[in-house]
């Protein structure tokens, strides 16, 4: 396994600096926000490390990316794009496709091939209705992934934390049981998925279980913890906002078993990319604090996996 990191938390660098970053910390991959340019749209979204349409128009620039990379000894695991394809406005969802679709490409062009992404959901449309838009918007994605020889990896975040994404969130592959009725609607070998242990936590789900079942399908990895306060939640139950009984924090610091969990990769002989996520709120306000997020992550998680 290489461990790396998701470059969203550096949005104030650029590219060179994320890379620069990663290289002087030891890093050996990093997950490359890939986000339209000047377009965020929620904490830790709408960063781009990489222009996918400029890769598509300049050959100078793609070498680039590709060139300081090499320089750093450190390897892009992704381009990372986590929108929300299935949109209930049908003008967001277009541009979302649209992205993405481009951002396919671009990962083709530039041989990382690989893209993490959420698959979408309507979050005033029920599972089954969701089920029948994945239907709708996604065969002619994946078609071009596997056109291009692109893998799609998507993540188990429900991206319901708030109000914002009340009721439903805004993606539908959040358990092992839709995951079963997704890739039985599209059967690619190419789509995958971005597992992220702490998602599970917080939804009372097993972590480790879906591992075996899934191993074939298991093509990224995320290292993000969860803390949930029990006296909070037994104030609000779980019909809450997320938030108001759970925590992202640093890996280590949170209530996934890091053990049991790389126990159970290493089980299944996964030797891919594994990438630390930082959403810790503890974390934020100055670069320095951003900087010990990750210099503390690298040195805990290097307990597990170098």
């Amino acid at each position: 396994m290489k461990l790396g990191f998701v470059s969203a938390i550096l949005d104030q660098s650029s590219y060179e600096e994320m890379m620069d970053v990663a290289g002087e910390l030891g890093f050996g991959c990093v997950e490359v926000a890939c986000w339209p340019q000047g377009k965020a749209e929620r904490r830790y979204a709408g960063v781009s490390h990489i222009d996918a349409e400029r890769v598509l128009e300049d050959e100078a620039y793609g070498k680039h990316i590709l060139d300081y990379a090499a320089s750093k000894n450190v390897e892009i695991s992704s381009l990372a794009f986590y929108p929300n394809t299935m949109d209930g406005d049908l003008e967001k969802r277009a541009a979302a496709v649209e992205h993405l679709k481009n951002l396919i490409k671009a990962s083709a062009k530039l041989g990382v091939n690989m893209v993490t992404t959420f698959i979408g959901r309507d979050q005033s449309k029920n599972v089954e209705e969701n089920l029948e838009l994945v239907k709708e918007i996604w065969p002619p994605i994946m078609d071009l992934a596997k056109e291009q020889g692109v893998k799609v990896a998507i993540e188990n975040c429900p991206m319901l934390f708030g109000a914002d994404q009340w009721p439903g969130g805004q993606n539908l592959m959040t358990t092992p049981a839709i995951w079963r009725k997704v890739f039985e609607i599209l059967p690619y070998d190419n789509l995958g998925i971005n597992y992220d242990p702490s998602h599970f936590v917080w939804q009372m789900i097993d972590y480790i279980k879906p591992i075996y079942e899934f191993a074939d399908k298991i093509f990224h990895v995320h290292y993000k913890d969860i803390k949930l306060y029990p006296d909070k939640l037994n104030q609000c139950g779980i019909m809450a906002y997320p938030l108001d009984f759970m925590s992202p924090k640093l890996p280590g610091l949170g209530d996934v078993d890091w053990g049991k969990y790389l126990s159970a990769l290493t089980d299944i002989k996964y030797d891919g990319y594994t990438c630390i996520e930082v959403e810790d709120k503890a974390f934020e306000g100055t670069k320095e604090k951003v900087l010990d997020s990750l210099r503390l992550s690298k040195r805990y998680m290097e307990n597990f996996v170098i």
